[in-house]
């Protein structure tokens, strides 16, 4: 017998509920030399307009919103390289919760001051020798805190798949059919939140997980059928999708309802990063461009419907964007 999935529509219909009050609505972008440039009419999810400039606050409010008094009283630890941190540290001070990031010491400068800037506590890890969920479990425990996981929990899924619903509506109201979605995909809670919410309504569109190389651990999961993990010498500069296996929780979703999944180049992201900024004049960093950089670059199957491309963030460092912009990275 088949287990039931960890969340359904019904559960993203409350999160968006919870969450309506504190998130923004993000844009849906449709740019024409975009579309000739694909052949095909894209439509992108710009979520570098949410707050805290990704999708994560999405979840992070949804999970944090649900806790009780005594709960809320005793404070969240969180793990993450930068977009969670934030979105649960603005969560966090909008409810008046003391929130702890575990964080890499080699997170984007943005990333780690925007996170103390929220007012949240950063402890920093080597990512290449310490284990941040070990980190943070034992932070949580000898706190008494609660533990926000980045993707594994239902609450934080069905946040993220409030994305889901506003693209289902917005391409209504735009006068299209929805052929395809791809999502930018780490540990898979924000794909499995936008399936869930997408397939719901229009239950023929394909949905494609998109991944830098190295790190496509969803892709061969898919495959495969089973949990595969990432090897321990890859390397991305997408800082946001490095999550060393798909989730326990977001797994068995993304195996029922994904199509596949797609791979690019640390090259290719780069492009896409510029032509945002070029063209689109939108800031995008390098895991939130995954999935643009594959639909530039053909790697998404024609459809009879619109693409509609989930930019994921906007946490780019300064530094290192400069680079990209003048092709000296």
């Amino acid at each position: 017998m088949t287990e039931p999935l960890a969340i359904t529509p019904a559960d993203i219909s409350d999160a968006a509920w919870i969450i309506a009050a504190a998130a923004v609505r993000t844009p849906l972008i449709e740019n024409d030399r975009l579309n000739a440039l694909c052949g095909g009419r894209v439509l992108l999810k710009f979520e570098g307009a949410q707050r805290t400039g990704s999708f994560k606050f999405r979840g992070a409010y949804s999970r944090l919103a649900r806790l009780n008094a005594e709960e809320r009283a005793a404070g969240v630890v969180a793990w993450s390289s930068g977009n969670h941190a934030q979105g649960v540290a603005d969560a966090a001070q909008l409810l008046g919760i003391a929130a702890t990031i575990v964080m890499p010491a080699d997170a984007p400068a943005i990333k780690l001051a925007n996170t103390r800037a929220l007012g949240a506590e950063v402890v920093t890890y080597d990512r290449l020798r310490e284990s941040r969920e070990a980190i943070a479990t034992a932070l949580a425990e000898q706190r008494g805190a609660t533990l926000v996981p980045s993707f594994d929990d239902p609450f934080i899924i069905a946040g993220q798949g409030t994305v889901g619903l506003e693209i289902v509506e917005q391409v209504k109201d735009a006068g299209a059919t929805l052929g395809q979605v791809l999502v930018c995909c780490g540990g898979g809670g924000l794909t499995a939140g936008v399936a869930t919410a997408v397939k719901a309504q229009v239950p023929e569109v394909a949905i494609y997980t998109v991944e830098p190389a190295g790190f496509d651990d969803t892709a061969r999961s898919l495959r495969s059928g089973v949990r595969e993990a990432v090897a321990a010498d890859a390397r991305s500069i997408c800082d946001a999708l490095q999550a060393p296996m798909p989730g326990a929780m977001t797994f068995p979703i993304n195996k029922a309802l994904v199509t596949g999944g797609l791979v690019v180049t640390d090259r290719q992201v780069r492009d896409a990063m510029r032509f945002a900024f070029s063209t689109l004049k939108l800031v995008v960093e390098p895991g939130g461009a995954v999935a643009l950089a594959a639909m530039m670059n053909g790697l998404a199957p024609p459809t009879d419907g619109v693409s509609v491309v989930v930019l994921s963030g906007s946490n780019v460092d300064p530094v290192d964007y400069a680079a990209i912009l003048t092709g000296t990275d």
